[in-house]
């Protein structure tokens, strides 16, 4: 129901099904609201020597250590930004498909362990591994 600027979910009973239902709904109807009202930004940060992004139009191109750059479009529903070279920003106003498009240009270069060079998303944590040792 909706009762003047709020909208409120009820549920009929209290069976677990239908409550999971109610929690699962009420979740997608806040996400919906917080999307049109404040909207929904990933950042991804690109690390590598050398690597960099630049926007041009309504692409973003990448290079991220490819014989060739890498170009990503926007779309209706995504726009990009690159405030730094080394900086992208997903933003739009469904939670589901900035995340999706976020994971698909973090796939492009995936970080790897060793140096920590890739696509990463802001303040995630990767795992370093030591690597080889020199001769005793």
């Amino acid at each position: 129901t909706v009762e003047g600027s709020v909208a409120k979910l009820t549920r009929a009973n209290d069976m677990g099904p239908t409550k999971a239902k109610h929690g699962l709904y009420r979740a997608l109807t806040a996400n919906m609201i917080k999307g049109v009202t404040e909207g929904f930004k990933k950042t991804l940060i690109v690390n590598g020597v050398g690597w960099k992004v630049a926007k041009q139009g309504n692409k973003v191109v990448l290079n991220v250590g490819f014989s060739h750059p890498v170009e990503i479009f926007e779309n209706a529903d995504i726009k990009l930004e690159c405030p730094a070279q080394n900086e992208i920003v997903v933003s739009g106003i469904d939670k589901a498909k900035v995340g999706q498009y976020a994971a698909t240009v973090r796939s492009i270069r995936k970080p790897e362990p060793y140096h920590g060079y890739g696509i990463a998303y802001k303040g995630e944590v990767i795992e370093r591994k030591e690597g080889k040792t020199a001769g005793k």
